[in-house]
C-alpha cells in the first residue's frame, strides 16, 4: 500500500474527519471568536481568531497551519486546535490557504507568510503581542511551517515552532497517489522540500510524529531534526504513542495529551524567546 495514503491506514479515517468537524464546530460555539478575517485579496485570504479570556498583558499569538496534501480541508475543520492554545493563555490564529492544484506551491507558502506577516502587524487590535509568536502545523501544514522560520524570507520572526507529521522531502510524493491529483514538478520538489534547502532559524522547534505512522514520516521526522541541527541546536523529537496520522492533531486540542503538552510548551517558548 501507498504509505502516503493516510486513508490506507487508518480505517477510521472517515469517522476522524467527521471527528475534527463536530469538535471544531464545539469549539467556535464555546470560545471568544473573530472568524473570517480578510488578510488579504484572494477569497482563500481568511483566517479565525480564538481569544482567551482577557489578563489585562498582550496575549501570545499562535498560528496553526492545517494539512490535507496542499489539496483539502479547510480552517473550520481545526479550530478544536484553538482550546489548547487559549487555554494556555494565548490567541489561536487558524489560518486557510488556497488548495491544489488549482493553484502551484509557490503561491500557498507565499499565501501563508502573507496571513503570519499580516498577523504581525494587526495582532495589536486583538490584544496580543506580535513578539511572542509561535506555529504549528500538521502532515502539509507542518511543512509549510518549514517557510515561515527564516525571518529574512518570511518577513517575520517566529520564536518557536512545532512541527507534526510533516513531508519534508517532496520527492516521494511524485510517485504516490498524489501524482495525478497534484502533479508535483521537479522544480517545485528542489524548491520547496526544506531537506532540499537550507533552513536558518533562531526558533525553537518540536518535531514531532506519531508512533502508529508509517516510515517515511518516521523518516523525514528525524532527518528533519538533523537538519536543522546542523544549523541550530534548540530542536527537539517526540514521538506521540499509539497515535496514528489522523489521530496525532486531534490530540493537539487536548491539553492533557503528550501532544497538547507540547504545544503548550512551544507556546510557553514564544513569550521567553
Amino acid at each position: 500500500m501507498d504509505p502516503f495514503r493516510t486513508r490506507d491506514h487508518v480505517p477510521r479515517f472517515d469517522e476522524i474527519v467527521r471527528d475534527y468537524a463536530r469538535r471544531s464546530a464545539d469549539t467556535r460555539s464555546r470560545r471568544q471568536a473573530v472568524l473570517n478575517v480578510s488578510f488579504g485579496p484572494s477569497p482563500g485570504d481568511r483566517l479565525d481568531l480564538f481569544l482567551p479570556a482577557g489578563t489585562g498583558a498582550p496575549a501570545p499569538l499562535h498560528v496553526f497551519v492545517h494539512g490535507g496534501y496542499w489539496r483539502m480541508f479547510g480552517k473550520e475543520d481545526f479550530s478544536f486546535i484553538a482550546d489548547t492554545v487559549v487555554e494556555a493563555g494565548a490567541i489561536a490564529a487558524v489560518l486557510d490557504y488556497d488548495l491544489m492544484p488549482r493553484v502551484r506551491l509557490a503561491s500557498i507558502v507565499e499565501q501563508v507568510r502573507r496571513a503570519v506577516r499580516w498577523l504581525s502587524a494587526e495582532i495589536g487590535r486583538f490584544g496580543g503581542d506580535p513578539q511572542a509568536l509561535s506555529v504549528s502545523g500538521h502532515s502539509a501544514g507542518a511543512h509549510l511551517c518549514c517557510w515561515l522560520l527564516d525571518p529574512e524570507a518570511s518577513g517575520v520572526r517566529v520564536r518557536s515552532a512545532l512541527l507534526l507529521s510533516g513531508v519534508y522531502d517532496l520527492a516521494p510524493l511524485q510517485h504516490s497517489f498524489l501524482r495525478d491529483l497534484i502533479a508535483l514538478t521537479d522544480e517545485e520538489v528542489a524548491s520547496w522540500s526544506p531537506l532540499r534547502q537550507r533552513l536558518r532559524t533562531e526558533a525553537a522547534v518540536a518535531v514531532i510524529v506519531g508512533e502508529r505512522e508509517t516510515a517515511p514520516f518516521h523518516d523525514h521526522a528525524a532527518r528533519l531534526v538533523g537538519h536543522l541541527a546542523a544549523e541550530h541546536g534548540d530542536i527537539r523529537q517526540l514521538t506521540l504513542p499509539d497515535e496514528d496520522h489522523m489521530t496525532a492533531v486531534l490530540a493537539l486540542g487536548d491539553a492533557r495529551s503528550p501532544a497538547g503538552q507540547a504545544l503548550r510548551r512551544v507556546i510557553e517558548a514564544s513569550r521567553s524567546g
